[in-house]
């Protein structure tokens, strides 16, 4: 009985060392995710704009369209939502003189934070 309490001793030590770095890694991963779907987005966008003359109002507007000049879906898929479940906040036109606008608020879904839950702004 000691001998298996030992183990489970011994186990939880490593789980305590392992487990910090392995979430760390899922955080950096999240945001990963969210940089490669938004300049997938940029694609699609860019692509968007030397068809129709303009950008969509909407993402959704990639995936549909009734203008003789529209060539697309130009997005696979439905628009998927960021890594943790939140719309990707796209605005049109962009601050500072930009033509858009395409960001994640990250973790926590709200504007501003740090770390995990530091905003991820496309440029």
């Amino acid at each position: 009985m000691i001998e298996l309490l030992i183990v489970m001793v011994i186990l939880g030590l490593l789980a305590s060392l392992v487990a910090p770095k392995f979430f760390n890694k899922l955080s950096t991963a999240e945001r990963g995710i969210a940089k490669t779907q938004m300049a997938a987005f940029e694609t699609a966008l860019d692509t968007y704009r030397l068809d129709l003359g303009s950008y969509p109002k909407n993402l959704e507007d990639l995936r549909t369209g009734s203008s003789p000049r529209w060539d697309g879906p130009y997005l696979p898929k439905n628009v998927p939502l960021d890594p943790w479940g939140n719309p990707y906040i796209y605005t049109i036109p962009g601050i500072d003189g930009r033509s858009y606008d395409l960001k994640s608020y990250g973790e926590d879904g709200k504007e501003g934070g740090e770390e995990a839950n530091e905003d991820i702004v496309h440029q």
